[in-house]
């Protein structure tokens, strides 16, 4: 069971517009506090809620204590650099093959425009 588990479960049982509005409101507030409830119940206590919001919290808050996921800390997740693989020789004849021919479209261009440049002025 997940919190989220909780949440789609009291969103079944209390099928109201304000009960819905709180809890679209207590998602919204584990993105910014990682997942974890305390947290996202303490920053919503200072929010306008809709009417009955603060009984839909007190229940959620009562529901994730008893399964214990009211308090998660998360690891941060760590910064992990991705790390290139060596390019092997297939790899390295392609790139020759498609920077050769873009410099000769780019050549063709300019002579092209040089040609037209001639025509035009000369």
């Amino acid at each position: 069971v997940t919190l989220y588990d909780v949440i789609a479960d009291l969103r079944r049982e209390r099928p109201t517009p304000a009960a819905s509005r709180t809890l679209d409101m207590v998602v919204a507030e584990l993105g910014n506090t990682r997942d974890n409830l305390r947290q996202a119940v303490r920053h919503l206590r200072l929010q306008a809620l809709p009417p009955g919001g603060r009984e839909t919290l007190d229940l959620l808050q009562d529901l994730a204590m008893v399964a214990g996921l009211d308090d998660l800390h998360l690891a941060e997740p760590q910064s992990n650099p991705k790390t290139l693989e060596p390019a092997d020789s297939g790899t390295i004849g392609i790139l020759v093959l498609m920077g050769g021919a873009s410099l000769v479209a780019a050549g063709l261009m300019v002579a092209v425009v040089v040609q037209g440049l001639q025509k035009a002025f000369g």
